[in-house]
């Protein structure tokens, strides 16, 4: 039996792209699409979906996911701006529930390989910034992925090494971000999609890894993957690794 499927934020590049994909994999059933000012709850039981996908706004993922558990349905959730606290009440909701789900910083299977590389890499070149570029219509910075990627990294190190000199900031923010300690350099332009690099240094040595989106078509066997795999877990994960 298909798995019926309604996606949340349709109207949106990432949602468009989800109802077309959805409606072409012969395992799923499209069996709604909603967005901005619709009634979430309302639909979800209207429709008796199974798996709700949401690509909505940082303002709205976690009302939205907690609607979605609340309903009984397994969320697969790409929208970004989740707090630490968030997800863990969210992954403690799905426990209750006995209910599995996904959220997401990044459904591009390159890109789930890139942090995997830079984590791996980390351990023995240490030394290491994230420079992630997006189209300047995205909502946040720094990105999902890139927090993600520095929490991969500082997870995978022994520990973080201190510069050679401290460098001193003559604007704010000049040396990036600061995230567990990794810095992170966000760029903000048109002619974007999405891409990041992991740049390392070593003695007398760089390594970079980067991943780079070249259309939003690249995130759909990710979020193929997860909409089947879902119902079969019994709890929350964050990150698309944990399904593959």
């Amino acid at each position: 039996m298909a798995i019926r499927v309604l996606v949340n934020g349709a109207k949106g590049r990432m949602g468009a792209q989800t109802v077309l994909a959805v409606s072409r994999d012969a395992a799923l059933e499209l069996a709604d699409q909603c967005d901005l000012g619709d009634d979430l709850a309302a639909r979800i039981a209207a429709s008796r979906a199974r798996v709700v996908v949401d690509f909505t706004a940082p303002a709205a993922a976690y009302p939205n996911a907690t609607a979605i558990i609340q309903a009984g349905a397994h969320p697969v959730i790409g929208t970004t701006g989740f707090t630490a606290e968030q997800i863990q009440a969210l992954q403690a909701l799905c426990r209750e529930r006995r209910l599995g789900g996904v959220i997401a910083p990044n459904f591009a299977l390159g890109a789930i390989l890139m942090m995997r590389f830079a984590a791996e890499a980390a351990r023995w070149l240490p030394h290491v910034e994230i420079i992630e570029i997006h189209h300047d219509g995205k909502a946040e910075a720094p990105s999902g992925t890139a927090i993600k990627t520095a929490e991969m990294i500082q997870a995978a190190r022994s520990s973080a090494p201190r510069p050679q000199v401290e460098s001193r900031e003559l604007v704010p923010g000049a040396r990036g971000t600061r995230a567990y300690p990794v810095p992170i350099h966000s760029v903000r332009l048109p002619g974007h999609v999405a891409h990041q690099e992991v740049i390392l240094g070593g003695q007398g040595e760089s390594l970079r890894i980067r991943h780079d989106t070249i259309g939003r078509e690249c995130f759909m066997p990710g979020v193929l993957l997860a909409i089947k795999r879902v119902p079969d877990l019994h709890e929350l994960v964050y990150g698309l690794e944990h399904l593959l």
